[in-house]
């Protein structure tokens, strides 16, 4: 089906491109043969639209000059204004705005002699798409306003098309959307009833843009889609594809709908890199780069951002540039490196300042040069035959309007003083507002700084009274022993049974210095991770060796199910992690429980599960499990604990940006599972 609609297609451009060329040849004999008048004139104007069609303006700039000529020698000035508009559109066509608007002028001038209101209308519509492109938005306005009305009273469908194009980007650039929305579905109207495919395809694409601006998000993508549709597969529409394809992704990000903007980028990115298209590609990188950052991966993220940042210094786009600007931000202040964000954000400021200094500078701009023109013809002519008593009362009302204008400008002025006063309190308010905002973050910032201080300094107190008791109790076991050794007052056989539990005070000191240490450097010194990718695996079987010893002494089965899997984290911290977890297994399992380790994917990430079929814990307790409270309890061998282990734990997970939890019954076990990032 589809070969058959290529060829099909393939069929018509040949036939239609053989019709033209037949009827370009039967128009270049027929001037030839044609005497030197009128209808030589007409014939040759045929001619100059039908090569204008076919982009031919050398061609056709030839016929011009030669018909502007004869049309001097014969006074038909009808034909004379058709044949300035004609060259001027092709000046147009070429940007030379310059010679465009002079033969535009000329043209005017003799529609206006010939008082054609539909010449008059044409030229000002085409004025006012010349004054748009120039980024002359309010002349524009004038120009395409005053055309449309002629435009719709003579039914002249397609120049009423171009006249709602023109009005529609005038408001776009203006910020005048609802207006733009207005005259985009008049125009697309239009497009349709005259079957003008191009003009339907560049008014969906305007609509999908205006619906986005408005946050219409689903209007957008609608339109956007639209303009797909009626894509083929030439050049032009290849480099529209790529431009289209990461707009209709950034939309559906607006909703997190992260699949189908995937597959839109990755289509957009392999258009784009094949057409060398480096606008649509760094449309395309920036979108990927605020996908990733919303799934927060942050070093995929920032590689794309540095590949488009090379981009934004060979395509000269402010509004990419702006984009590119504020992901910038966003990714620095992720990684929490402010000062390149603050540097970022100062860039974007700038730029955003200069482009509505622009567009306000460009919207204000009226051309001395050219106004529309109306036909007010009759009314000059009446007032030139009115009598001198009338044409003395109307001078007589007109100084009095020049008197009213005087007085009305002294009450401006009065006006224009109590303003700029006004204005200049105003100014000096918001001076004063902003040193007051600024005085209220300091306080903030220093009675937050006060309230970290208190904080750290009960935890400071909780902590000494925690390891004083713990500390005391493991200590007095070993020194009493080392007593009763240097008064030789036990045997031997007393002397074996004591080593376990000398051995057991021994491992509670050590354990709770151990973990002192991790804490305080932690909570003390505002631990900073150094994230890094490594196998979760390899850890496992370091720390299960480590605890070996005891899973032996207290006959515990322990199964070892994790695979090879790559985590982005800081091995040291995770480390102290799972040697905590699994001790605390150990330590709440008896005789034939079971403790095991397990890892795998889940939403893009490494969830990481310690099992035991040991004491389990109340709900009650559960709360408590994570906080710098000391709770603790002891194990099935009445092990002591020091109770900072897992709000250390917690801490650390947090710093590598996982989550730590426990789900636990009492007498069926606990399960410690521990999320963390892939890369």
């Amino acid at each position: 089906m589809k070969q058959l609609i290529t060829l099909t297609a393939i069929f018509l451009t040949s036939y239609f491109g053989f019709t033209q060329t037949r009827e370009l040849d039967s128009l270049t004999i027929q001037l030839t043969f044609e005497k030197r008048d009128s209808v030589k004139i007409e014939t040759s104007i045929e001619l100059i639209k039908l090569l204008f069609d076919n982009k031919d303006f050398e061609k056709a700039l030839l016929y011009i000059n030669r018909s502007e000529q004869l049309s001097y020698d014969l006074n038909y000035d009808l034909a004379l204004a058709e044949l300035k508009y004609l060259k001027a559109l092709i000046y147009t066509q070429n940007s030379d705005y310059y010679n465009a608007i002079d033969n535009y002028k000329r043209s005017l001038s003799l529609y206006v002699s010939l008082k054609d209101t539909l010449g008059i209308a044409k030229v000002n519509n085409s004025l006012g798409g010349v004054e748009i492109a120039r980024g002359n938005y309010t002349i524009g306005l004038q120009y395409a306003l005053y055309a449309i009305d002629i435009f719709e009273r003579k039914n002249q469908l397609n120049e009423l098309s171009q006249a709602y194009r023109n009005l529609a980007i005038a408001y776009k650039k203006t910020n005048q959307n609802d207006k733009a929305l207005e005259y985009n579905n008049r125009a697309l109207e239009v497009f349709k009833l005259t079957n003008n495919n191009e003009g339907v395809k560049i008014t969906h694409l305007d609509l999908a843009q205006l619906y986005a601006l408005r946050n219409e998000h689903r209007k957008a993508i609608e339109y956007y889609k639209k303009v797909l549709i009626n894509l083929t597969s030439n050049d032009d529409d290849l480099i529209l594809k790529g431009d289209v394809l990461p707009s209709i992704a950034a939309q559906y990000l607006k909703f997190k709908e992260y699949d189908k903007a995937t597959n839109y980028l990755l289509e957009g990115i392999k258009l784009n890199r094949a057409q060398k298209n480096k606008k649509g590609l760094l449309k395309t990188l920036n979108n990927l780069s605020n996908l990733n950052l919303q799934l927060k991966k942050i070093r995929l993220a920032q590689y794309q951002l540095d590949e488009a940042f090379m981009l934004t210094k060979e395509v000269n786009n402010d509004t990419l540039l702006l984009d590119h600007y504020s992901l910038r931000i966003q990714l620095d202040s992720t990684r929490g490196n402010f000062k390149n964000a603050f540097i970022w954000q100062g860039r974007y400021h700038t730029l955003k300042g200069k482009l509505e200094s622009v567009i306000s500078q460009k919207s204000a701009i009226i051309s001395e040069d050219i106004k529309p023109i109306n036909l007010v013809l009759p009314e000059v002519e009446s007032y030139n035959n009115m009598d001198s008593v009338s044409k003395q009362t109307i001078d007589k009302y007109k100084y009095l309007i020049y008197g009213l204008g005087g007085v009305l400008l002294i009450i401006f002025s009065i006006l224009l003083g109590i303003f700029s006063k006004q204005k200049s309190l105003v100014t000096k308010k918001k001076v004063t507002d902003e040193t007051n905002r600024q005085n209220n973050i300091e306080n903030n910032k220093l009675r937050n700084q006060v309230e970290h201080l208190e904080e750290m300094n009960q935890v400071k107190d909780r902590l000494f009274s925690i390891v004083s008791h713990d500390l005391k109790d493991s200590i007095t076991g070993v020194k009493a022993f080392l007593d009763l050794l240097r008064e030789d007052s036990i045997t031997r056989e007393e002397f074996d049974e004591l080593i376990p539990e000398l051995s057991e005070n021994a491992d509670n000191a050590t354990n709770l210095l151990l973990n002192l240490l991790n804490w305080s450097k932690s909570q003390m010194q505002n631990l900073d991770p150094k994230p890094e990718q490594f196998n979760i695996q390899d850890v496992f079987y370091e720390k299960m060796n480590l605890v070996e010893k005891k899973v032996n002494q207290k006959n515990i089965i322990l199964l070892d199910e994790s695979t090879k899997a790559n985590v982005f984290a800081d091995r040291s911290m995770i480390e102290i992690v799972i040697q905590n977890l699994l001790a605390n297994a150990v330590k709440f399992s008896g005789v034939g429980d079971v403790i095991t380790v397990s890892n795998r994917q889940r939403n893009g990430k490494t969830l990481i599960c310690i099992e035991d079929t040991g004491v389990g814990i109340s709900k009650e307790n559960q709360k408590k499990l994570f906080l710098n409270a000391g709770f603790t309890t002891r194990g099935t061998n009445h092990e002591k604990g020091t109770g900072l282990g897992l709000s250390i734990a917690k801490h650390l997970i947090e710093q590598n940006n996982g989550k730590i939890w426990v789900e636990s019954e009492p007498n069926l076990g606990s399960k410690f599972f521990i999320e963390l990032p892939n890369d």
